[in-house]
């Protein structure tokens, strides 16, 4: 999951730490998964990111975890952004 990160693979990142919180729900893991979520939200805003398909599964790895953190990523910011932008985020 580090590795993925710091290779800027945020994706397959945020996918690594959320097994990892599922596991084991230490903090780590979530500022791990919170990261790589918006790394791959950064990639998207930039037009680096392909399609809303990856943004979509994000969104729903961000909704298994129990952080009062998420609602706010997900409706304030991402789903905000998606609308202006017309792109389909559930």
């Amino acid at each position: 999951a580090n590795d993925c990160y710091k290779m800027g693979y945020f994706y397959y990142a945020c996918k690594a730490f959320d097994v990892l919180e599922r596991l084991d729900p230490d903090p780590e893991f979530w500022e791990g998964k919170r990261g790589a979520a918006i790394g791959v939200f950064q990639r998207c805003v930039a037009g680096k990111e392909s399609g809303s398909d990856k943004l979509q599964e994000v969104v729903n790895l961000l909704r298994t975890s129990n952080n009062p953190q998420v609602e706010y990523m997900i409706n304030r910011v991402m789903k905000k952004w998606a609308k202006e932008n017309r792109v389909k985020l559930e």
